[in-house]
């Protein structure tokens, strides 16, 4: 079965079984937004919930909620407003609009049309007469324009301050940033956690909730002070990870390296420690909730493609209908976001670094005779003193003479160093404010989502039916139990309910169903993913043991009421084997 036939059934199952489903369907939908029905809302939870376990509380790491509306300022510090851009191209036949780099991208060799300049795709489109994926209108000579992808709004009435949604949870914690050190203790390093909607007013969503205009991130940034030696690797440097690294993208070869961590960051292919960490842990953790590693990679940026402020940069991808997806990046992104924030609003955004020993340091100083400087520069009294201060500490010589010289509004004045009050003195300082560095794991959570559900699709032939099921592991499964009575029976029915009861209480998800005959309650968890079926029938209400079929061999075995609960729950934390099961 190709890779698209399993795209087009797994829609329609997401639909179906109560995964996810266009929003607003009742009033014709809307483009880039699902809604995550039953099924999907508790996969995505669970997803969630393991995420949160491994890089919150893992990892010692705090966890916010910050809003999703922030106002302008945010944006125009971040850079949002000014290069938060995709490219658009309008089709003159029909009028829809398209981002160029994907039609080239999908259309021709250009495998990363984004970081292409824009007069060079409007020049690959001409070339290959490329056309509409509407209407099949020519696109040939249509200009490409940027179109900024946030989303805007008012916060208040009337003379509303304007505002954004924002575009990625990591914002809401770096404007946090001089309260979240005070919660740390000033120490680094340390890291903050958030999951949560974000928005981009995407041009062109497409395949299903793989680009989608609101959806949902994990992130952490972990602020490290830029003197780090880097993390302890020992944890992971034996994880093995196929990398496809720049240079064999640029050798065009599209080979992948199979390596290991250590390895990967002693020979430099992995820039940065702290990176390579986070990789290292991210690989084990797709693997733990049904990530196909086969089908798993992680791709560097190429120079061209990565932001000016970042060291390295790193993409997850998973494969999907033959195509590599992004579903996670890991970035070094050095002091930009904190600087631009600190530049922007005024406020502190550093930690303070102890010095092992105290050190005596010369400084530069001056104490202006203001009695001179309010008579003779007025109202630049203010800025000569500024002026004198900025020259002391980059050019102390300058005060060697009788007069020294400052620039005040393009005009030179020299001013008496005996007016100036300029001394050079020791001081002693315990340590000094540093602006931390960040490391930056950002996971898109529907889009890992999808590749959960497409990974685990697989279909088979049981008891000469066909049965299609979703492998889902236990732990992110929706549903972890059904519990069915074999037939319609008040008996069976209360035993059964009993036994729902019983395995809720046990902190297990459960679904009952008593509707159609027990192959086809079969199939229908099996579809949804459902690790274990128990079936009650005469021989339960006499011997007191139950039927409990594993969903991926179709295997069975009796096992008693008393202990099914507990049995269940280790079979979901994984501390048995359901074949090492007595029954």
């Amino acid at each position: 079965m190709s890779e698209q036939a399993i795209s087009q059934k797994l829609t329609e199952l997401a639909k179906r079984r109560g995964y996810f489903f266009q929003s607003s369907s009742a009033y014709g939908g809307v483009g880039g937004f699902y809604t995550f029905g039953p099924q999907g809302a508790a996969l995505k939870g669970n997803l969630e919930d393991a995420w949160r376990e491994r890089f919150a509380v893992g990892e010692g790491n705090m966890e916010i909620d910050a809003p999703t509306i922030m106002p302008e300022p945010v944006f125009e510090s971040s850079g949002h407003l000014d290069t938060f851009d995709d490219m658009l191209i309008e089709c003159p036949e029909c009028g829809e609009s398209h981002r160029a780099d994907h039609i080239v991208e999908d259309n021709t060799e250009y495998e990363d049309a984004e970081s292409l300049p824009i007069q060079e795709v409007e020049e690959i489109v001409a070339e290959y007469e490329l056309v509409c994926p509407s209407c099949g209108g020519g696109l040939a000579g249509q200009a490409i324009d940027e179109f900024n992808l946030m989303f805007a709004t008012n916060i208040g009435p009337g003379d509303a301050q304007p505002g954004y949604l924002r575009p990625e949870t990591a914002q809401g914690i770096f404007v946090e940033f001089p309260r979240l050190k005070e919660y740390a203790r000033n120490t680094l390093p340390f890291g903050v956690t958030q999951i949560g909607r974000a928005y981009r007013n995407e041009i062109s969503p497409r395949r299903s909730i793989i680009r989608t205009r609101e959806f949902t991130q994990a992130e952490l940034e972990y602020f490290v002070d830029p003197e780090d030696d880097g993390p302890d690797l020992s944890s992971v440097e034996d994880v093995s990870v196929r990398l496809y690294a720049a240079s064999e993208q640029q050798a065009d070869d599209g080979s992948i390296r199979e390596t290991t961590i250590g390895e990967a960051v002693a020979d430099g292919t992995i820039a940065d420690p702290w990176v390579g960490y986070f990789l290292g842990v991210s690989q084990e953790w797709y693997a733990s909730v049904g990530v196909d590693m086969d089908r798993f990679r992680f791709r560097q940026h190429l120079a061209g493609e990565r932001a000016h402020y970042a060291s390295d940069c790193w993409d997850a991808e998973s494969e999907i209908d033959g195509n590599w997806i992004e579903i996670a990046g890991f970035a070094h992104r050095g002091d930009y976001d904190l600087s631009k924030h600190a530049e922007g609003s005024g406020d502190r955004f550093t930690v303070f670094r102890q010095y092992d020993d105290p050190q005596t340091v010369e400084r530069a100083t001056v104490d202006p005779d203001m009695s001179y400087l309010g008579p003779e520069f007025g109202g630049d009294a203010g800025a000569v003193v500024d002026a004198l201060e900025d020259r002391a500490v980059s050019d102390r010589e300058a005060f060697e003479g009788e007069h020294v010289e400052i620039e005040l509004a393009g005009e030179s004045h020299e001013i008496p160093v005996e007016k100036t009050g300029f001394s050079v003195d020791e001081e002693t300082i315990a340590g000094e404010h540093i602006i931390p560095h960040v490391i930056e794991p950002s996971f898109g959570v529907d889009r890992l989502l999808y590749t959960v559900l497409h990974h685990a699709y697989a279909e088979d032939e049981v008891a000469g039916e066909e049965r299609t099921y979703l492998e889902l592991e236990p732990e992110v499964a929706p549903t972890f139990v059904g519990v069915f009575p074999l037939q319609s029976d008040d008996d069976l029915e209360a035993t059964a309910r009993e036994i729902a009861t019983e395995v809720r209480a046990a902190g297990l998800s459960v679904t009952y169903d008593d509707s159609g005959n027990i192959g086809r309650r079969y199939r229908r968890q099996d579809e949804v993913g459902t690790p274990f079926c128990v079936t009650v029938d005469y021989e339960s209400l006499e011997d007191g043991t139950v039927t409990v079929r594993e969903r991926d061999s179709t295997a069975q075995k009796r096992l008693p009421i008393d202990d099914l609960a507990e049995t269940l729950a280790a079979l979901r934390a994984g501390d048995v084997a359901f074949e090492a099961l007595e029954g």
